[in-house]
């Protein structure tokens, strides 16, 4: 709930611009991550809020035991200066990351992905194991609709294999109670944006998108507004955080 009450505050003063509260979850698999986005999240109902604080102290104890990695290997980086970084939000690796740039260790904070917090890289901490289904139900259990994130970041390549293992997840998460995936998105090339919104249609799912715009400091990365969905894909989320019920695992049938 970090920041929304600024934010929808900010957001009063701008005419016609609607703020939709979300979370982002990062979840495991054999081999690679898949990332749930939620809309429409209600920040003050106390169950969700208590569930998303159990997983925020997952996540920083995985990040103090990265940086005692990192302090091993020669990287002198302190907990005091990863939270000053934090601001008082949930703590992970984009604040080790830039911590990382201000140290000089590295140039650009992919760069700290890249060379050390990267899944193969030499400080990366497994975290505690959220299974995608279950924070699909999860998700679906508070009313929250989901969408999963950058979806080729789940592949390793293009190869039909690699496709057919997409659709296949996809078609999992989706009988979990899944509505949507990113399909417009900020380092997205135009094929495949014409993939992934094919893979939306066949699946059933709302094609979403964002710029991802993380303010890090890469260069390239894509601004604000950049990249989204038809307006059309605002309003089928919006349609189902509003007939969503949170007493079931079951997706809403249309």
């Amino acid at each position: 709930s970090e920041g929304i009450i600024e934010a929808q505050i900010a957001a009063d003063q701008i005419d016609d611009l609607m703020l939709i509260s979300g979370v982002e979850l990062s979840c495991d698999v054999t081999g690679a991550e898949v990332h749930l986005l939620g809309y429409f999240v209600d920040h003050k109902n106390p169950d969700l809020q208590n569930t998303l604080l159990r997983l925020r102290e997952g996540r920083e104890n995985r990040s103090r035991k990265m940086l005692e990695r990192l302090n091993d290997i020669g990287v002198d980086i302190s907990w005091e200066r990863v939270l000053d970084l934090s601001q008082g939000g949930a703590i992970g690796r984009p604040h080790i990351a830039q911590a990382m740039v201000e140290a000089g260790y590295v140039k650009y904070p992919k760069d700290a992905f890249t060379d050390y917090l990267g899944r193969n890289g030499p400080a990366y901490v497994e975290r505690a194991r959220l299974d995608p289904i279950e924070a699909v139900q999860m998700l679906v259990d508070h009313g929250v609709p989901s969408v999963m994130a950058h979806p080729t970041y789940f592949m390793e390549g293009s190869s039909s294999d690699e496709v057919k293992k997409l659709k296949r997840t996809l078609s999992e998460l989706k009988e979990a109670g899944l509505v949507g995936m990113e399909v417009y998105y900020g380092q997205y090339t135009p094929d495949q944006v014409q993939m992934l919104a094919k893979m939306a249609k066949d699946t059933g799912l709302i094609p979403c998108g964002g710029s991802d715009y993380h303010a890090a400091g890469n260069p390239g990365e894509p601004m604000p507004g950049s990249a989204g969905p038809p307006i059309e894909s605002v309003e089928a989320l919006r349609s189902h955080a509003l007939h969503a019920s949170p007493a079931s695992h079951k997706p809403e049938q249309e």
